[in-house]
């Protein structure tokens, strides 16, 4: 560990997404890992010996009290994450908060509206935008080289992978959602990121809890059939009409009646050409396929871009981190966008409950 570190972080939460934001703070040589809290008090001693963390807590509150603190990571269930956002950002800490930013826009705003008032960071786990892939596509997009996207598709969809059913993932109260607010966040994030952040109109949208419901789609099949406490969607569909004419059609599933294997997509459709990305194995697979096509002088013109992986948590922190030393770039990074995806998907929750297209608010 550098011994003279220019940031102390701390990070709440001892999960997998935790244990992503460690080992990647872990790897920077101008960040001191100065606390961990989690309710785990067995994996945070362990976590705290692995990287040297000299303050190990069970609660939360203590964490964000420690004294020279700069920012905080928070990785926990969906339900915590106002609460500490806030309280963390009141205390004029940068929060880095694993997705989704909250679990409805109401909560959203009440973290970016904090984030302002102290004049801190506010930034999200958006890994995915940051695949190499996606990366590779937005920046053939951004070029002009397809013309004007005018139609996409995205999805990232499971045929097993609700994530133990019955736990805080399967509680509207707890997670807010399911698949869409889970995973359909990430899909929403990068394909928006790859059109160039149109601005979202209206949604028309529809959700089903038809196999989850009966205990079906867990990623450990014996123990889903065995619990019950399924209050969320298992799939969602929802078609999102983008200023200027444009549109944009999701698909995500925890559990469906398809190819084993997760799919990560996107397509999109331009006035000069169009590009198809498929990552089969999803996030397991450090690069999909990605083809672009295009005439040239009224030849077909299609080929397959090279990209390099992508480096998930890793990227993201280091992203995080460079911002804590830009602090003329803290204001425009006040987690508004991740707000405008919370908003999206509050519409597309009240759209299938409606039964209608709904605007976004």
């Amino acid at each position: 560990m550098n011994p003279s570190p220019t940031f102390r972080v701390g990070v709440i939460g001892a999960g997998w997404a935790g244990q992503q934001h460690l080992a990647a703070y872990d790897a920077l040589p101008d960040v001191e890992i100065a606390a961990i809290a989690g309710q785990e008090t067995d994996v945070v001693a362990s976590l705290g010996e692995r990287y040297g963390v000299p303050h190990l807590f069970e609660g939360w509150e203590q964490l964000i009290e420690l004294p020279d603190l700069d920012a905080v990571s928070v990785a926990v269930p969906n339900f915590l994450h106002a609460p500490i956002g806030v309280a963390a950002l009141k205390r004029g800490l940068h929060v880095l908060s694993e997705k989704p930013l909250a679990r409805n826009g109401v909560e959203a705003r009440q973290m970016v509206e904090a984030a302002r008032s102290a004049g801190r960071v506010l930034d999200v786990a958006f890994n995915h935008r940051l695949r190499g892939d996606v990366q590779t596509l937005g920046r053939i997009i951004g070029s002009g080289e397809l013309g004007r996207p005018y139609y996409a598709k995205a999805s990232w969809m499971r045929r097993r992978g609700i994530p133990t059913i019955g736990s805080w993932f399967t509680s509207r109260e707890m997670a807010g959602g399911g698949p869409l607010a889970d995973i359909g966040v990430h899909v929403l994030d990068y394909a928006l990121f790859l059109l160039g952040e149109p601005v979202v109109e209206s949604v028309s949208a529809i959700t089903s809890g038809e196999l989850g419901s009966r205990g079906v789609g867990g990623m450990n099949w014996e123990t889903a059939r065995a619990r019950g406490g399924f209050e969320v969607e298992d799939f969602a569909s929802a078609f999102l009409r983008l200023e200027g004419g444009g549109a944009l059609a999701l698909e995500t599933s925890w559990a469906a009646f398809r190819d084993p294997t997760d799919l990560l997509d996107f397509s999109v459709l331009g006035t000069e050409g169009g590009a198809e990305l498929r990552a089969v194995g999803a996030a397991k697979k450090a690069v999909g396929d990605l083809r672009v096509f295009r005439d040239v002088d009224g030849e077909i013109a299609d080929y397959q871009p090279a990209a390099e992986p992508g480096r998930a948590h890793a990227a993201v922190v280091e992203n995080f981190v460079r911002l804590l030393g830009s602090p003329e770039q803290w204001p425009d990074n006040d987690g508004s966008q991740a707000l405008r995806r919370a908003e999206i998907i509050d519409a597309c929750y009240r759209s299938a409950a409606e039964g209608r297209e709904v605007p976004v608010s």
